[in-house]
């Protein structure tokens, strides 16, 4: 049997995450891994825009500026807010 523990969270959060479990056809335990397995830390991230930067440069011969990587930034938040907006 794996290592375990416990958390925790108020009696509402836990009534929540019981119903958003229920609904997903899990349990709580299932739904606050997936979470965790399923969503990069801060380091990932960084590794993975690393290896997208040596890509690109592969690719292009050169990485993007920063300012570049600022732009397509700003870009992709604005069209994240754009289906955001629409999906509601």
């Amino acid at each position: 049997m794996a290592d375990e523990t416990s958390i925790k969270v108020s009696e509402a959060t836990r009534n929540r995450l019981a119903v958003l479990a229920a609904e997903q056809g899990t349990t709580i335990r299932g739904l606050v891994e997936e979470l965790a397995e399923g969503r990069p830390t801060h380091a990932e991230y960084e590794e993975r825009a690393a290896r997208a930067r040596a890509e690109l440069a592969s690719l292009l011969g050169a990485a993007p500026s920063p300012e570049a990587e600022s732009k397509a930034r700003a870009l992709l938040e604005r069209l994240g807010a754009t289906q955001d907006a629409a999906a509601a």
